[in-house]
């Protein structure tokens, strides 16, 4: 009877009988509870639930805190930003004060509407993971060339791009890729920020790997790295920049010219660096958290939060007791 589930009137009716018995027949609890099979801790708790019905032990999920607005603000704002993850989401909305939840309750909301979508995770790589991680602004600084389709032709994206906070120095769409673009993109990135010397990270094209270059790194006291061969996840923070940009940029935009060509990417890249959050980083701008505002930002983030659970929980206590 021990493992066995036992409703709550069964329960009581089972109690009372044993408290009859031993009244009416003087035989001890002890005996009546090992000839039925119960245990005396078990038939302690049956005693101080007794009259009461059988509640789970189990954390109650926050989702029952949550009031309608709420979740309604929840779906309204998806319907909105229907190309957003459930994670970003979450935190743009606490940080415009649309929500306060987490991301694990966004997502519950989000499925039982179904409009989550699924992403396959499954295939993870055994390579090595690239470099020591920066441990502040302008210490690693990664550099890379994409392609981009043109009328029929080639344009050239060259992004630098600050390894610790994701942010991009600097960028131009150019018409060449030879050393001198990658030299003078790079100069101008140092111009930027005067006094900095970070360490320049590439992969093994034929740009970085000429003498010309070479003596730009020393004449800048640069130090340059390359990435290994056939291994381009090492510089993968800047590859994961131009497959954004090109998905959500320059795939869906109608480039008339070459200055309308990099008057679109020069918006992108804004709005890239101050306002879309980057999951990479706990879901900041590159530009906050180049600017040492992370940690602010999560303690506000947390704030709210935790007054949203309290205003949540006392708004509980008040249903209940009006009820």
């Amino acid at each position: 009877m021990n493992n066995v589930w036992v409703a709550p009137d069964i329960r009581d009716s089972i109690l009372s009988t044993i408290e009859r018995l031993h009244l009416r027949t003087n035989v001890s609890v002890d005996h009546m509870l090992k000839a039925i099979g119960l245990s005396w801790p078990r038939y302690r708790d049956w005693k101080k639930r007794f009259g009461r019905p059988n509640k789970h032990n189990g954390r109650i999920p926050r989702d029952f805190w949550l009031e309608p607005w709420e979740v309604e603000a929840v779906i309204k704002y998806k319907r909105k930003h229907l190309d957003i993850g459930y994670r970003r989401l979450t935190f743009m909305m606490l940080d415009q004060d649309i929500v306060a939840v987490s991301p694990a309750t966004t997502y519950r909301i989000l499925r039982k509407r179904g409009l989550t979508k699924l992403w396959n995770n499954n295939t993870l790589s055994r390579k090595k993971k690239g470099f020591t991680q920066p441990t502040k602004p302008h210490q690693h600084w990664h550099i890379d060339i994409s392609y981009i389709n043109f009328r029929g032709t080639y344009l050239f994206l060259i992004a630098v791009l600050d390894g610790f906070s994701r942010y991009v120095v600097h960028h131009e769409l150019r018409t060449r890729m030879q050393e001198y673009d990658v030299e003078l993109v790079l100069e101008r990135a140092l111009e930027k920020h005067p006094g900095e010397h970070p360490r320049v990270i590439s992969d093994n094209g034929p740009q970085f790997l000429s003498l010309e270059f070479k003596k730009f790194i020393k004449v800048t006291q640069l130090t340059h790295v390359r990435t290994s061969v056939n291994h381009p996840q090492s510089n993968g923070k800047l590859e994961a920049f131009h497959k954004t940009i090109k998905v959500e940029c320059i795939r869906q935009k109608s480039m008339l010219s070459l200055e309308d060509a990099r008057r679109v990417v020069a918006t992108y890249v804004h709005q890239y660096n101050t306002q879309r959050l980057h999951s990479g980083i706990g879901f900041i701008t590159p530009h906050d958290k180049l600017c040492g505002k992370a940690e602010t930002i999560f303690k506000e983030r947390d704030r709210k939060l935790e007054q949203a659970r309290i205003r949540r929980r006392q708004n509980a206590k008040n249903l209940k007791t009006a009820a």
